[in-house]
């Protein structure tokens, strides 16, 4: 090889290596690039407040950041303008409205306390009553002739009233934890509150008279029942679960096959036990994570309120409780602050109040189990 193929050579690899050169700097550039968007995601995602990303703007509400104040500081210590983003109370016992933010928030904490929210149709009013048509007769079809005259068929309806009744509690939170700035307070009220609601109301929805609270699904004089077979358990005489059998398909199909099982956890822990003729287990484990556990193929929802089992009394519910049953949330929700009462053990006490109502709207969609023979 002589010289002039020895520097065209050389100059080749030479080229060689700047442009490698070249694409390993521009790898480096877009390595940083990448670099610097990731600090700046993190630095943004740092700054989004404990209570959660809000997807309209980085900042909250006026009145959210106002109701936090009052929370926090009470109205003597807030700043007046953070005052005027206050709603005052609809009467004259004091408290402020609840934005609409910490209202959602409370009512989704109160479906993991209230079971029967879980099964039945939730609606939201802003009245002091609901007025539903309820179907009272049945259409009358009946076979013709050609020249027969036609008998009327429509159905009769009449009227369901559901009033809205008012629940109230108070929760007591440290004072120490109030002034912990890195606390969000909005959240930690919120899930108190609704774990008093639920318990609350949980018990209005199952066994409620229905004076002065919601009347419950099992205080409803219509409902049907079938017999377990035996005087003071959920079991037959043999030991067997014949008698759930009988409740599940005593419900006409459409409603069974939406159905829910109600019970409480002593009755449940028994159903679990039962075995069907062929020796089986009726009671059947959730096959996902997230998905209920099963009995006869339904579901199950535990509700603590419910009866447990013994002579004459009625421990199991079964219905398509989204037909059945009805419940109806006033939008708003009211909170006064009072760091007197209990200044002396170092809590700050919350005053909360809410209006809920709900009643049975179609009986025969539930079906109830009888201990007895």
């Amino acid at each position: 090889m002589d010289l002039d193929e020895l520097k065209t050579a050389f100059d080749g690899y030479h080229g060689e290596v700047k442009t490698l050169v070249g694409g390993q700097k521009k790898l480096e550039l877009d390595v940083k690039k990448m670099g610097d968007k990731v600090d700046n995601i993190e630095t943004a995602l740092a700054r989004i407040p404990s209570g959660g990303f809000n997807p309209a703007g980085a900042k909250a509400s006026d009145e959210m950041k106002a109701f936090g104040s009052y929370i926090s500081y009470g109205e003597q210590r807030m700043p007046q303008d953070e005052v005027k983003s206050l709603i005052v109370g609809e009467d004259t016992r004091g408290g402020y409205l609840a934005p609409s933010e910490f209202v959602a928030d409370v009512i989704k904490g109160v479906v993991q306390f209230s079971p029967v929210r879980q099964a039945a149709r939730v609606g939201s009013t802003s009245s002091k009553s609901v007025m539903l048509p309820v179907r009272t007769g049945a259409p009358t079809a009946q076979w013709v002739t050609e020249t027969q005259t036609r008998p009327e068929t429509s159905p009769t309806y009449g009227q369901k009233e559901i009033l809205v009744y008012e629940a109230s509690c108070y929760v007591d939170i440290s004072q120490q934890l109030v002034e912990d700035a890195a606390v969000d307070m909005n959240s930690e009220l919120a899930f108190d509150v609704a774990q008093e609601f639920g318990r609350l109301e949980g018990a209005a929805f199952v066994t409620g008279d229905g004076v002065n609270k919601p009347a419950g699904f099992m205080s409803e004089s219509t409902i049907g029942f079938s017999v377990s077979g035996s005087a003071a358990t959920i079991a037959d005489a043999n030991g067997q679960a014949n008698g759930l059998i009988d409740l599940m398909y005593s419900l006409a199909p459409f409603y069974r096959n939406r159905s829910t099982w109600m019970m409480n956890g002593t009755t449940l822990a028994a159903v679990r036990k039962l075995k069907d003729g062929q020796n089986n287990y009726i009671w059947q484990p959730a096959l996902a994570v997230g998905q209920p556990e099963t009995i006869l193929s339904r579901p199950v929802v535990e509700a603590v309120d419910m009866p447990s089992q013994g002579a004459g009394l009625y421990p199991i519910a079964l219905g398509d409780f989204e037909s059945a049953y009805r419940i109806y949330d006033r939008v708003s929700l009211s909170l006064l602050r009072d760091p007197y009462s209990q200044a002396t053990s170092g809590l700050i006490r919350f005053h909360a109040r809410r209006r809920v109502g709900g009643s049975t709207v179609l009986p025969e969609a539930i079906k109830k189990l009888k201990c007895s023979t």
